[in-house]
Formats: C-alpha cells, sequence, structure tokens
C-alpha cells in the first residue's frame, strides 16, 4: 500500500521510504535515512536531526544540507508523539522491527535498538547505547551513554542504568539494580521452569551459558550476548 503522510510532515532529501507508512502531523524526517514498511510515526515526530555534540556539524538537513551517518528503521515499528531520533556520528542510528517507542522518548546518536524493544513515555537513551531484542524499559528511566541493555530485560520506570543489564533480568533504581529474574520473558521464548532455574546464574553474570535445553532462537541470543565485546568505560 502506499504511504501515508500528512500534509504538514517535512521529509527531507535523502529520506528512503518502504510501503504502508503512516507519517503524521507536523513530524520531521530527514536525510540520511531509511525506513522500513508498515511504520506508524505519530504527530511531532522528529528523526535524522543531528546528533547532540557541542563541536559537531549541524547541517539544516530539511533543507538538504546532508552530514553524517544517519538513522535507519525497520519495519512494523510504532513511533509515538514527540519522540526524537538522532542521526549517528560513526554509524547509523537503528532501530529494528516490530518495536514500541512511546510518547516523548529519546533515542540518542549512534544507539543500535534490536526488534521487539518497547521504550515507554519518556525514556532517554544516551549514545552509543544498545538495547538488544525484547528488552522493556520503564517510563522515565534513563540510560547513560554507551550504555548496554541485555535482551529480554525489564528495567522498571525512572531507573537509571549507568552500565549494563544482564538479559532477562528485572532492574530497578538508581543505579539500577537486579532484582529478579524476567520468568514471563522466559516462558514466552519457550522455557520451562527446570530450564529457567538452570539458566538463573548465567542471568546473574555468575555461570556459563548452559549447553543444552534451551530452545534455539534463545540459545542464539543469548550466545551471542555471551560474545559480546566488554564495554569501554
Amino acid at each position: 500500500m502506499a504511504n501515508r503522510i500528512h500534509p504538514t510532515a517535512i521529509i527531507g532529501d535523502g529520506v528512503e521510504l518502504g510501503d504502508d507508512n503512516i507519517i503524521g502531523p507536523y513530524s520531521v524526517i530527514v536525510g540520511p535515512a531509511r525506513i522500513g514498511s508498515g511504520n506508524w510515526i505519530g504527530p511531532h515526530v522528529t528523526i535524522g536531526t543531528p546528533a547532540e555534540d557541542r563541536g559537531g556539524p549541524h547541517p539544516v538537513g530539511w533543507e538538504g544540507e546532508l552530514d553524517g551517518h544517519g538513522v535507519v528503521i525497520g519495519d512494523n515499528n510504532k513511533i509515538r508523539e514527540y519522540v526524537t531520533v538522532h542521526q549517528g556520528t560513526h554509524r547509523a542510528t537503528a532501530i529494528g522491527d516490530d518495536c514500541y517507542l512511546l510518547v516523548r522518548s529519546h533515542v540518542g546518536h549512534d544507539v543500535a535498538v534490536r526488534d521487539n524493544v518497547v521504550l515507554a513515555c519518556s525514556v532517554q537513551i544516551g549514545g552509543h547505547t544498545e538495547i538488544w531484542s525484547h528488552a522493556n524499559i520503564g517510563m522515565s528511566t534513563t540510560v547513560h551513554q554507551g550504555g548496554r541493555i541485555g535482551p529480554g530485560a525489564m528495567v522498571g520506570m525512572g531507573s537509571a542504568v549507568r552500565r549494563e543489564v544482564e538479559p532477562f533480568t528485572i532492574s530497578v533504581g538508581n543505579p539500577a539494580r537486579v532484582t529478579g529474574i524476567n520468568v514471563v520473558g522466559l516462558s514466552r521464548r519457550g522455557c520451562a521452569e527446570e530450564t529457567i532455574s538452570a539458566l538463573e546464574p548465567f542471568l546473574k553474570g555468575k555461570g556459563d551459558l548452559p549447553a543444552d535445553g534451551l530452545p534455539e532462537e534463545l540459545s542464539v541470543l543469548l550466545k551471542s550476548w555471551a560474545d559480546r565485546a566488554p564495554l569501554n568505560h
């Protein structure tokens, strides 16, 4: 289906759109940007404006001045009112598929948001952060630049994430600390109770990934996490 773009929206040069996207009133999307198909982008959304870098360039993207690595957004995302997504400086700022970004959430420069991620209202994601698949970040949480949220992690509202959150854990506070395991998330990924018990030491950073018994998709995801590069701060 054709894209439905409100006449007050601004779509700048260097923006590539797939099909069946909805772009609401007064939204601004500037290039370079590549957006897939089936996305709902609400009113007053801003995508692709320059990184918040005092010494960096601030081109006027809506007049065709393109600079930086831009933004890449996948398919079937819901991006609500007043969301902001800044372009990358060293790589494209990326949002995967099937994510839900609630009102006033912010995705900073060079951030990588993977698939099926939820950012609740007013979540602030600092630059160079990684948000892995199936993570759910609670309302008004702040993630320090260069942070990392593991797959399936849940972060309670109003938290401050300063460094890294382990996969399929539940965290809350300032700084955010693990308070439990995301049993519901693991069950939805096909884990039985005994599998979740066997996984718990690994998820808390105190043991190795079990060799057997994990659903294949989850096993691939957690092996990728286990092989991640260390944070550099």
